[in-house]
């Protein structure tokens, strides 16, 4: 049986940005996801152990959908990039609409066998 990897190239950084919850200003976006945290990318060093309600922006057909959820700074160091951080952060208790953002980037991002129906 024959896997071809189905990804299209997308610029990921635009579709996930990370926002504030309270200002809706960019804090940064995600390089990685998980039920239970993220991996967010910043241009500033966040608090570790510090508490932050964010949100995410999801585009859609007619407006963006907003995923607002709490998470916690567990770590933070420089990233190999110039000017950039990462973070990882623990979600408390994450909503709904994350998890199934999670469970579809999964999905997104495997490999699917091609129909070979003839």
């Amino acid at each position: 049986m024959q896997i071809q990897r189905r990804i299209e190239r997308h610029q990921l950084p635009y579709y996930l940005k990370v926002f504030n919850r309270i200002t809706d200003k960019p804090v940064g976006y995600i390089g990685n996801v998980s039920v239970d945290g993220m991996l967010l990318i910043s241009q500033l060093p966040m608090l570790v152990n510090a508490r932050f309600d964010m949100r995410l922006k999801i585009p859609g057909p007619d407006s963006p959908r907003f995923i607002d959820f709490s998470a916690s700074c567990q770590w933070c160091r420089e990233d190999v990039t110039p000017g950039s951080y990462d973070s990882g952060f623990s979600l408390e208790l994450p909503p709904e609409e994350y998890v199934e953002m999670v469970e579809a980037l999964r999905h997104y991002f495997s490999f699917h066998p091609i129909s070979t129906s003839a």
